[in-house]
């Protein structure tokens, strides 16, 4: 079937040669970074020939599946709208005409996308339509068999398609188990292929069809890794301070070796390749500072990674062999594409035509295909064609000592035009705390308040991700405490560069960063001169209590293990206990509807602050969630946030809103 689209996603699909019209506003319209990409997470059929992605319609909320012909992306072949707040999670290719996809929902723009277990198959044209695994009593398989009671993941496919995939599945009665399946996506049977006795786990399938690890956090928040022995059972990796964090890969094609990663002593990372046993080791990149990764820099099967980088500063990619012809085409790009990093997608089952996007610290990203043998190039979509990043501000990682001597890193964000002395500075948290990090590639809200004026500091705190498992634990039980003071450390850092005004300090954060927004000006009187929370989290204790954390076994742990059970420990580093130290403005922001930080937060702070007299704005929206979606509401937010900002450090830029 045929779908003619509205004009948004026709927008959407205007190629990168498009731009954007000029304008003579001074700012940039507020509604450009309210705005969210109509279509994101590409995948491309295993001929080549087709490419399918997640679709978001204009109110935030609605999401579904396109599927479009690369020789006509104009109109999608096929377009099925998923229920409110449901989006494609992951989708994968079994064959040149059949999508398997993980149905998922995301609570809120700035929660994460969570699976809800249920797997689905479509044709190319949008038909036959089928349920492949969830509660749910309709489809193929519902003749055959009673409905499945448990959650079911996308885990790979065979290297050559034939129609199935790997799905795994836990089951809500027995979540202390992890099976493997093999799935006929067309008629929907499944063949199992081995299981586990620990929930969660995500497993890693050789080339012969033969699994060989299962690796994840169990339920107790303990990362493991499980290696099939000879006689099909499950022996456990040991942990030892020199391999931590030991990841499978992936199988290294014709041989008994593999690609794993490390965290060598617990600090930074290793990319190598082994013996499954751990036997001959050949580091292919080390980094003493971050975790390595090859995201990103595969080449077609036998698949191989053909370069690696660091997943901290700015992306540097070290080549395994600089002579690969797949790594002599990703040389090509990248200085076809300076100051820009390209990453390879999905390539053809044959290698004649690869899909690969370009994005860097000003460009959300361009998406487009290249013929292997010809060498043309062709442009499919603009992440966000409305972004002009010749107009987006420079992002730049940094490194400082914190107090206590440990090296961190933040991310700048400069304001063009405005040079780099005195400039009026905000303090940006991120969210989490932990797994989490801000990195080098575009981002809304600091280049939002860069095109306002202000400097923005994003301080990867101790707890943060992408600095190996010892950086990590090092944040555990220190929510209030050492990492609100690298976060003080990071703007006694930029004040001291002289880049910051002293005078002229503010913090806005969300989630987490929404915590630290209040926690801050309670361990820092008079640094702050304003701060915004935005679903945030103020009374600790709650999070035992309220919200969908604590839902599940493996949620409850990582509260144990992050914040602790003690009463007065909790207590003592909540905001709503705290909040006779905030002699400052402050705004409150939040959703009616999260589900991760519950609109009880926002009440508990709202109540201390009203106990306290102490004055403050706020803004709520019903039908929200964690982090508003509706391009009104996000718009009506930002403005306030200018405005705000602008009395406070601000010079009046600020308060203006351009015209679209």
């Amino acid at each position: 079937m045929t779908i003619r689209l509205a004009r948004p996603l026709l927008v959407a699909l205007c190629l990168a040669a498009c731009g954007t019209a000029a304008t003579a506003a001074d700012l940039i319209p507020t509604a450009d970074f309210a705005r969210r990409a109509t279509i994101t997470d590409p995948a491309l059929s295993p001929d080549g020939l087709h490419v399918s992605v997640a679709y978001h319609d204009e109110d935030g909320k609605t999401h579904g599946i396109a599927i479009f012909a690369i020789a006509d992306m104009s109109h999608p072949v096929a377009l099925i709208k998923m229920p409110p707040y449901e989006l494609p999670a992951e989708m994968i290719w079994t064959s040149n005409t059949r999508v398997v996809v993980a149905r998922g929902k995301r609570d809120g723009s700035i929660g994460n996308t969570s699976y809800t277990g249920e797997l689905m198959a479509i044709d190319i044209d949008g038909k036959n339509a089928d349920y492949l695994y969830g509660p749910e009593g309709y489809g193929k398989r519902a003749g055959t068999r009673a409905t499945d009671e448990g959650w079911g993941f996308i885990e790979g496919a065979p290297p050559t398609s034939n129609g199935h995939f790997y799905m795994r599945a836990t089951s809500w009665t027995n979540q202390d188990r992890s099976t493997l399946y093999d799935v006929d996506a067309k008629t929907s049977t499944r063949k199992q292929m081995t299981d586990i006795g620990i929930g969660g786990m995500s497993f890693m399938v050789a080339s012969d069809g033969n699994t060989r690890f299962a690796f994840g956090t169990n339920d107790a928040f303990e990362y493991v890794v499980f290696r099939r022995d000879s006689n099909g059972g499950w022996a456990k990796v040991p942990a030892d301070r020199e391999h931590q964090w030991f990841r499978p890969i992936a199988q290294v094609a014709g041989s008994k070796r593999m690609y794993a990663t490390y965290s060598p002593g617990g600090v930074g990372g290793e990319f190598v390749e082994q013996d499954e046993d751990g036997g001959n080791r050949r580091v292919i990149r080390k980094d003493d500072f971050g975790e390595v990764t090859s995201s990103g820099l595969w080449t077609p099967a036998p698949l191989r990674p053909f370069g690696t980088r660091a997943k901290t500063g700015i992306p540097s990619v070290t080549y395994v062999d600089a002579q690969d012809p797949t790594a002599k085409l990703h040389m090509a790009l990248s200085q076809k594409f300076p100051g820009s990093f390209v990453r390879f997608i999905d390539f053809s089952e044959d290698g004649g035509e690869l899909m690969f996007d370009v994005s860097s610290d000003r460009d959300p990203g361009r998406v487009m295909l290249i013929n292997t043998k010809t060498f043309k190039v062709t442009a499919l979509y603009t992440v966000e064609p409305w972004i002009d990043p010749a107009r987006m501000a420079e992002r730049r990682p940094v490194h400082f000592k914190a107090s206590d001597g440990l090296e961190l890193e933040a991310i700048l964000t400069i304001p063009k035009g405005k040079g780099e002395a005195n400039l009026p500075m905000v303090l940006l948290p991120h969210g989490g705390p932990h797994d989490i990090s801000d990195d080098w590639f575009y981002d809304t809200d600091a280049q939002f308040l860069a095109s306002r004026g202000y400097l923005v500091l994003q301080v990867n705190y101790r707890g943060s991700g992408d600095r190996g498992n010892a950086f990590q634990e090092a944040g555990y039980r220190q929510w209030g405490t050492r990492i609100q003071d690298d976060l003080i450390d990071g703007v006694k850092w930029a004040i001291s560069q002289k880049m910051a005004d002293p005078n002229r300090v503010c913090v806005y954060g969300a989630s987490f960063g929404g915590y630290s927004a209040m926690m801050l000006p309670e361990r820092a009187p008079g640094m702050f001169k304003c701060t915004v929370g935005y679903a945030g989290i103020y009374d600790l204790a709650m999070m035992y209590t309220k919200g969908d954390i604590k839902g599940t076994k493996s949620g409850r742990s990582y509260l144990d293990t992050t914040i602790g059970k003690d009463p007065a420990a909790l207590a003592a580093i909540s905001p709503v206990n705290g909040v006779d130290k905030l002699n400052l403005p402050i705004m409150l922001v939040h959703g009616e509807d999260d589900e991760r930080a519950p609109f009880a937060q926002f009440k508990a702070m709202k109540a201390a602050l009203d106990a306290a007299h102490k004055p403050y704005e706020s803004l709520t929206k019903s039908g929200e969630r964690h982090g508003f979606v509706k391009p009104a509401n996000v718009e009506e937010f930002y403005n306030k946030l200018a405005a705000f900002l602008d009395r406070n450090i601000g010079d009046g830029a600020g308060a203006k809103s351009a015209a679209p």
